[in-house]
């Protein structure tokens, strides 16, 4: 049990410095600026439907606006004695910590009784002036107390990336005489600290529109969400709802994990990924790299299982990588990492062996448009670096 508490107190630590806790925040605002293209880039691919990426965008920028909150809330950090601090898992996260995302749930209920009883915006600066001007005086609790309001208006607007995000149904078309949906789901998964989106596809052969029938959606809703753990495998999920929902046909299901998070400022990392970003000496801002992970599981075909003595119910079978699927319950399972232009040339010169096979994502400093790169060479000066705000695509995939 004490090896247990040591590790989670060097795993975790506190952002205690007002620079640093800023530093942190912008730096995620700009990995989360470039996370819509390259959902955008994946459906262009192939690898996503419209419908994939309009609900992965709003996840994604429920992470956004999770962050935004967050840099409101914890602003003051350092400065004021009432102000609390940021913790995050340095340790193949870079996130903060799932208990962060519990207590903003614990916030967002009691927001509106919070702003009811705080002076307006316009009132809280117009004290700041007075007291800069007449008293001489730095306004740090008026300062703290703006920024706290900030924060509860932001979790009062709505948009945030919960701990638990409950799964909904998306309608997609009728086929034949089934629906398809897409149901999706999210946790802030608190064994890695991270965000993870499921998007499953789904036949629905039920009487009854499986969203209004309140006998087996609000099941369903519980079941995937007991499941949304992530060493679970992808096999073990689908397959437990097409034998418990004998009406429900899941035909694909993804599982979509946003992280680690690597930074040389911020993060402890071993390994290929620690010799990039400590040979990058890059600009502030600019020293981080994204891990991005799809598992994807595909039904194969159906086969139809006795049930009873006189039915018979149809069964999944679903395609499993021929050399790892076995044990990843999975029948493909993709990497990226996303980067900026520095830390990807340092990783084009060192060519280390663990990254090879990783699909890369070079983004820009900017927020322009989009290109696909030509490939890389492993070698110094093979490639010229893009203009700013483009984001790249090293092509060297294994596949």
């Amino acid at each position: 049990m004490a090896n247990v508490k040591d590790q989670l107190t060097s795993d975790h630590t506190e952002l205690y410095d007002t620079l640093v806790a800023r530093r942190y925040f912008n730096k995620f605002d700009r990995i989360t600026g470039h996370l819509a293209r390259i959902a955008a880039e994946l459906e262009t691919e192939g690898q996503l439907t419209r419908a994939d990426t309009r609900v992965l965008g709003k996840y994604l920028g429920g992470v956004a606006t999770t962050f935004r909150a967050l840099s409101h809330k914890y602003l003051m950090t350092g400065r004021s004695d009432a102000a609390r601090r940021l913790t995050i898992d340095r340790h193949e996260s870079g996130f903060p910590v799932a208990q962060e995302l519990m207590v903003m749930a614990v916030d967002a209920s009691q927001a509106e009784k919070h702003l009811s009883g705080m002076a307006s915006e316009a009132e809280l600066k117009d004290r700041m002036v007075r007291q800069v001007v007449g008293d001489l005086t730095i306004p740090t609790a008026l300062q703290f107390a703006l920024s706290q309001r900030y924060y509860y208006e932001a979790l009062q607007a709505g948009g945030i990336f919960w701990a638990r995000n409950d799964p909904d149904a998306h309608w997609i078309e009728q086929r034949g005489d089934r629906r398809h949906y897409l149901i999706h789901w999210a946790v802030w998964d608190t064994q890695v600290n991270l965000p993870v989106v499921y998007l499953m596809d789904v036949e629905d052969s039920g009487r009854k529109a499986l969203p209004s029938d309140d006998y087996r959606w609000p099941q369903v809703q519980a079941g995937l969400m007991a499941q949304a753990v992530g060493g679970l495998k992808l096999l073990t999920i689908a397959s437990g709802i097409d034998k418990d929902f004998p009406e429900l046909h899941p035909k694909r299901l993804r599982r979509i994990t946003l992280g680690p998070m690597y930074s040389a400022s911020f993060t402890l990392q071993s390994g290929p990924i620690s010799t990039v970003l400590e040979g990058t000496k890059a600009p502030e801002g600019e020293d981080w790299a994204l891990v991005w992970t799809v598992e994807d599981l595909v039904a194969d075909r159906v086969e139809a299982v006795k049930e009873g003595w006189f039915s018979s119910v149809e069964r999944q079978i679903y395609r499993l990588d021929p050399i790892q699927g076995a044990d990843t319950g999975t029948t493909r399972t993709e990497r990226m990492i996303i980067l900026p232009e520095k830390p990807f040339q340092v990783l084009v010169e060192q060519n280390p062996q663990g990254l090879r096979d990783l699909r890369k994502f070079v983004v820009g400093a900017g927020v322009g448009s989009f290109r696909r790169g030509e490939p890389v060479a492993m070698s110094r000066g093979a490639s010229p670096p893009d203009p700013p705000g483009y984001l790249r695509q090293d092509e060297r995939v294994c596949r």
